[in-house]
């Protein structure tokens, strides 16, 4: 009975799946967390963030995030009203901000909260690379990254459960024996090539909102290689990774390139 009831629970998590599609992607989307709860506690972690690090401003760095920030959210309104998506980004609070910090490293919170730090700036080195950046992370919100990681990570540790109910007549080693299967197998098979879809998602749309944004598109190849360069080939292999490799990310972002041109001339943002 017991188990029976655990298989009924992972099918209508399942069922749930296939009930949001995600305007921007064009995919139906694993999540169950909405914006009204999610937002709320996004906003909280980002205020005590700020408050435990230190935030730059009135530099020229400072008002360059500021200003490259507005010109990504701008495309992004514009893109999802030409998609008929006018009130997607409703609860939305944008906010733009470089923190002092040596770590190669940015991110948007749900919501619009995002954060730059300053040990990536030599390595975006111009306004290109910066929406880069910028657009990929915001990206990541706009596509609901965060609560669908936390959807997936709810699936996975009732999976768990599931196992523990199927193996609960065997002994003690077996049961562990399978929940360590069960754990390498849905972070290697599922949760890593969900977290590399991810990326690959930001990626394409971070690229259509630069070019929207005024950008070229082809900086975005340059940001990486230097990015690629910057880690000096420490990265894990790729199946084990969150991330694309390097090689495969660059390859990926020259064959969306021309798609994110052509975005960008309805618009009447055109590139030489």
């Amino acid at each position: 009975m017991k188990k029976n009831l655990v298989l009924i629970g992972i099918a209508s998590l399942g069922l749930m799946y296939s009930c949001a599609t995600n305007p921007l992607t064009g995919k139906r989307t694993l999540n169950f967390v909405s914006n009204s709860e999610l937002f709320p506690s996004a906003f909280q972690e980002y205020g005590n963030f700020l408050k435990e690090n230190k935030v730059v401003s009135g530099t020229a760095d400072a008002k360059k995030v500021e200003s490259v920030g507005v010109k990504i959210k701008m495309a992004a309104e514009r893109y999802l009203a030409s998609l008929g998506q006018t009130d997607y980004l409703k609860g939305y609070q944008w906010e733009y901000k470089l923190v002092d910090n040596k770590e190669v490293n940015a991110w948007c919170m749900p919501g619009g909260k995002i954060v730059v730090y300053t040990g990536i700036l030599p390595v975006t080195k111009n306004d290109a690379g910066l929406a880069t950046v910028m657009g990929h992370e915001v990206s990541h919100a706009l596509a609901n990254h965060g609560a669908q990681r936390m959807s997936a990570s709810q699936l996975q540790t009732l999976g768990a459960a599931g196992v523990a109910v199927a193996t609960g007549s065997q002994s003690a080693e077996r049961q562990q024996m399978w929940q360590q299967y069960y754990g390498i197998g849905s972070q290697v098979g599922v949760m890593l090539p969900f977290s590399r879809s991810h990326e690959t998602e930001a990626d394409k749309i971070g690229l259509v909102l630069m070019a929207i944004a005024g950008y070229n598109p082809e900086e975005a190849i340059n940001f990486w290689t230097r990015m690629s360069s910057n880690s000096g080939g420490g990265a894990p292999a790729e199946m084990l990774s969150t991330h694309p490799s390097d090689a495969t990310r660059i390859a990926n972002i020259k064959a969306m390139i021309p798609e994110a041109k052509a975005v960008a001339a309805k618009f009447g943002v055109t590139f030489k």
